[in-house]
Order: structure tokens, then C-alpha cells, then sequence
């Protein structure tokens, strides 16, 4: 019988498997930021066992409070800063350099196809986008990644995806992962692995691709993850141009990654998006979904842009191409938050911060901050936030607040109107699959 992509990955990696549903696999890569790894280091320190398998595979940024907002985060910091220095971690990413861990390290090169990779942070299946295996990991098993260079997990079954059909203009890969979580629940895939395929994912951008696989743990997902194509390697190719003669050498080397026809799957489910309408959440549950004309009028007020969801160069130029001559809602605040210094600076050169600051627009440094309501955007009570994050659980982005997920198309439109709105970008009927 044939094999998926994470099987074919597990194959590759395995280098125990105690038990028949345990494999313990070899890591490529572990990746670290400031909240979750210091409780680890401090633990490896306190049983005697400070080291890393590896400074090269291990990488790490500074991105969930940045620049530190008090004393306690500020400690976070140091922990994280002088444990990189003191083990001679070479990308260590400090304030100035620092991004959004999930749009960083993609855009570093970190991550390749067949790659596994684990980090103490639930959205790193993000990573999976690029035909890896990427999974959040708990503080024990990332203490045992820092140290032995593996981890442990049960055997990966996966739920393959088919989406199919044409994006209707103005709906986007925001769109397409919230009506696929709405259709599957929160608990649709829990402990597997998502196999998005289909035509609609070829035709996706790696931008695109990250935010589906970004939001597969939403689902309950333990990894997104896209079979790598050509799209894959234009994106990797600065970083892996001198392993490979040629793209189509890379792209050769990359196939032993892609699925076996006759891959046998836990489930298999169609999705056309051909009549999907731009989707928006409500309640505190991201299966809670709804077409955005079901939600319009519902008052706001903050619209965030940003998030490893939706903090790209991409999602920005849609953004500022809704607000352009456009003004912020007098009575809303909206903060734009570029995911890297390097889209910042891309936006900066085409001029779409200019046209945020025109439109009274807040635009921040790269953090993670108010996506999870600790700086940089956090709500009151009673609060609501159009947002383009990935979860609107209760008191997520400030206590007694309420979070609205979507696209950064009807994020900025709703910056616009003051309440939930589609954007211009959108002139389809407002019909919905779920």
C-alpha cells in the first residue's frame, strides 16, 4: 500500500519506535521563542543538563512581546538571549531583527520538504505548507528536542483535503480555512495530519499555502502540510540553489516527498470553493462561521492586520488596496502589525505603510503581541476586534473581549465602516458550503 507525505517523512526520520504506534524521529530543526523555551531551559539547567544537540538546527527569536512591555517578559528575553549566546546559537533573531516566529523562519530558508520540525508553539504547522512535518510540542518534549535533537509521536494519520473549484475574486485562503473548520469542527482532525490538495491549493502562492496550514490545529490538526511543487521551489530557491544544479533538479529530489496515489487515508473529503462568499467568525469558537453578510452591521472597535496567519507582504497589499483613499471609522482603531523587518521594509518601498498612516492606520513593529492579547492591541471588556489572527477564543486578545476572525480584504474593509463589511474586492453572491 502506498504512503502519504507524513508517513514517507516518518520513514525517513524514524530512529526508534518503542512501542507499534510510537515513533521517536529524528528533528531537522527545533525552533524556540521567548515564552514557551525558557521554562525548558531553566528545567535542562536544574537537572544539570544545559546543552543543545545541535546550535545549527536550533533557531530562535524574540516575537510574542516585542520589545518587552514589563519586568516579567523582559526576563523572558534575557533567559532566551544569554542561553543563545551561551550555546552559540547563530540565528538568534533580537529586537531589530526579530519577526513573527511563523513568517521568520519560512522566510529564512529554515524549512524544506520532508523536514521535521517541532517548536513550543501550537501554530507551527504553519511550517507544514512547505511539505514538511511541523508540530507544536509541549515543554517536555521541547526540552527533549533542545537537548537529544528528537521526539516521539504516534503514528500519523492523515485526513487528505480536496479543494476544488475557483476562489471566487476576493475570497482568499482566510476564507477557504475558516469554512473548512466550520464544515469539520473543532475537533474534525484532531491528532492527524491535514493533506491539503487538490487545484485550488496548485494554484495558491506559499503565503497562501501558510495560511491554510497555519490554522490546521484550529481543526484539531497536529500538522497542515502541501505536497512541494514548483511553487515550493522558487520560494526555497535562494537557499537551496547551490545543493541543487537546477529548479527542476530541486523539484526532482523533493517528489520522494509527494503521496503515493494509492495512499490509504483516515478520511477524504471534497471541498469546492466555487461558490464560497469571504468568511468571518463569531461566538468563541473558530467553528463558529458564518458568510461576512450574515455578520455585517455588528459593530467594532479594533481591526488588527498581522498574525503568522495573515502578516505577510501579500496580506498587506490587499489590505492597503481597500483602504487606499479611504479613512479609518472614526470611531475604530486599526493596527497593522508587518510579520518581518523584511515585509516591513517591503511595504515601506511600495509605499503601502504610507498608505496605512494616510487612511489613520497604527502600524507597529513585527510582534505576536496583541494576537494574544498581551501588548500592542489588547482589548478591554467588552471590546470587539475585527482581526485577522487565528483564534477568537474568550479573553484571547484581552480579557472580556470579543475577536471576529478574517481576511485582511474584509479586515480593512471593516476598518472602513466601522462595523463588519465585505470588501469591494468581492462582488459574488454570499453563498456558503459548510
Amino acid at each position: 500500500m502506498g504512503k502519504t507525505i507524513a508517513q514517507k517523512i516518518f520513514d525517513d526520520h524514524r530512529v526508534d519506535k518503542p512501542d507499534a504506534d510510537i515513533h521517536v524521529i529524528r528533528l531537522d530543526a527545533v525552533f524556540c521563542h521567548e515564552i514557551t523555551t525558557p521554562p525548558a531551559i531553566l528545567d535542562l539547567e536544574q537537572r544539570g543538563k544545559d546543552r543543545v544537540f545541535d546550535p545549527a538546527r536550533v533557531k530562535v527569536v524574540i516575537d510574542h512581546v516585542s520589545p518587552a512591555k514589563d519586568s516579567k517578559t523582559a526576563l523572558q528575553g534575557q533567559i532566551l538571549r544569554a542561553w543563545s549566546r551561551r550555546h552559540g546559537i547563530v540565528d538568534f533573531f533580537d529586537i531589530g531583527a526579530n519577526g513573527v516566529c511563523h513568517a521568520l523562519f519560512p522566510e529564512k530558508g529554515f524549512v524544506r520538504p520532508g523536514y521535521t520540525v517541532i517548536m513550543g508553539d501550537s501554530h507551527t504547522c504553519t511550517h507544514g505548507a512547505f511539505g514538511a512535518f511541523a508540530a507544536g510540542v509541549g515543554t517536555t518534549d521541547l526540552e527533549v528536542g533542545i537537548l537529544k535533537g528528537v521526539c516521539a509521536f504516534k503514528t500519523p494519520d492523515t485526513m487528505r483535503i480536496n479543494i476544488t473549484g475557483t476562489l471566487p475574486d476576493g475570497v482568499f485562503a482566510k476564507d477557504v480555512i475558516l469554512s473548512l473548520i466550520g464544515r469539520i469542527g473543532v475537533d474534525g482532525a484532531t491528532n492527524k495530519v491535514i493533506e491539503f490538495t487538490g487545484p485550488v491549493v496548485a494554484a495558491m502562492d506559499m503565503e497562501s499555502r501558510m495560511t491554510l496550514c497555519n490554522m490546521a490545529v484550529e481543526a484539531g490538526g497536529t500538522c497542515g502540510i502541501c505536497a512541494p511543487d514548483r511553487v515550493t521551489v522558487d520560494y526555497l530557491w535562494p537557499f537551496i540553489k547551490d545543493e541543487f544544479g537546477s529548479p527542476e533538479a530541486a523539484l526532482a529530489a523533493f517528489g520522494r516527498y509527494l503521496p503515493d496515489p494509492d495512499a490509504a487515508y483516515d478520511r477524504t473529503i471534497d471541498h469546492d470553493v466555487s461558490n464560497l462568499a469571504p468568511m468571518v467568525t463569531f461566538g468563541f469558537r473558530p467553528d463558529n462561521v458564518k458568510p461576512v453578510s450574515d455578520m455585517a452591521g455588528i459593530r467594532v472597535d479594533q481591526v488588527y492586520i498581522g498574525s503568522c496567519t495573515n502578516g505577510r507582504i501579500s496580506d498587506l497589499r490587499i489590505a492597503a488596496g481597500v483602504l487606499s483613499g479611504k479613512h479609518v471609522h472614526e470611531t475604530v482603531r486599526a493596527i497593522v502589525s508587518p510579520a518581518t523587518p523584511k515585509i516591513y521594509r517591503q511595504a515601506l518601498e511600495e509605499g503601502l505603510i504610507s498608505t496605512f498612516m494616510a487612511a489613520g492606520v497604527c502600524v507597529t513593529n513585527p510582534t505576536c503581541g496583541a494576537c494574544l492579547g498581551m501588548s500592542n492591541g489588547v482589548l478591554a471588556d467588552g471590546e470587539v476586534c475585527a482581526a485577522t489572527t487565528n483564534r477568537n477564543f474568550n479573553g484571547r486578545m484581552g480579557k472580556g473581549g470579543m475577536v471576529h476572525l478574517m481576511s485582511p480584504a474584509t479586515a480593512a474593509a471593516t476598518a472602513i465602516a466601522g462595523t463588519i463589511a465585505n470588501s469591494p474586492l468581492f462582488r459574488g453572491k454570499d453563498h456558503e458550503i459548510i
